[in-house]
């Protein structure tokens, strides 16, 4: 039987269960995460895990559902970045998609929360792709839309290896400790000036993969095209 919600009705109990999770599936995984570690990490009783959260599957998808404001922050600055200058657009839309992660990848709440999401995102299994796909899709394919919108002269194919490159980008910046070792310690992990340098990167790849038309090339076209 469930504690009496007189006593287990406590918010920092709740918390403290949801950080324990993330610090948990960002480490080892969803998959090999047991309910009984989660309540041994969080400090409490394993009844009070089901009580608050029901079963792991549950847990995993408040995790997500505790964190939504991140997306709701990405698309906002998405809105934001179509409606700068013309020559702005694609360096806004992409620091529109980087920035809020970085920001919640460098602060003490947020850190475990951006891992899993890179871990869970790079293995990609069946039950937890369901709550990625439900919570990443949709702002996915906004900023493909965005994209596609910005360089139209690109079909949606490569627009959309774009933003997966994109993507892949930052989801091993996240991680990344190596970059430590290969600059024979002249760079270090989770610095923040490279995040600038992350965004000027996936800006000029972005710009190589799908090149506006050259004016050399419209005129061409209108000289065949009368």
């Amino acid at each position: 039987m469930p504690p009496r919600a007189t006593v287990a009705d406590r918010p920092d109990r709740k918390q403290a269960i949801l950080l324990a999770a993330e610090r948990l599936f960002a480490q080892h995984g969803y998959h090999a995460v047991s309910l009984r570690q989660i309540a041994d990490e969080a400090g409490v009783p394993l009844a009070l895990v089901g009580y608050y959260y029901g079963q792991k599957h549950e847990l995993f998808q408040a995790i997500f559902a505790h964190w939504g404001g991140t997306i709701d922050e990405r698309l906002a600055g998405l809105r934001a970045a179509l409606q700068a200058p013309e020559r702005q657009r694609l360096p806004a839309v992409v620091a529109a998609f980087v920035q809020p992660v970085l920001k919640l990848r460098a602060s003490p709440e947020g850190e475990s929360y951006a891992l899993l999401v890179a871990r869970e995102l790079y293995h990609q299994r069946e039950d937890t792709d369901r709550v990625l796909r439900s919570q990443f899709d949709p702002m996915a394919q906004a900023f493909i839309d965005a994209l596609h919108a910005l360089l139209p002269q690109a079909d949606r194919a490569r627009v959309a290896w774009c933003y997966q490159f994109m993507l892949g980008a930052l989801l091993h910046h996240l991680s990344d400790t190596r970059v430590e070792r290969l600059s024979h310690g002249q760079a270090r992990a989770g610095d923040p000036e490279a995040g600038r340098l992350l965004q000027d990167f996936i800006v000029g790849g972005i710009r190589a993969a799908l090149p506006r038309p050259t004016a050399t090339g419209a005129s061409r076209s209108t000289r065949r095209h009368p």
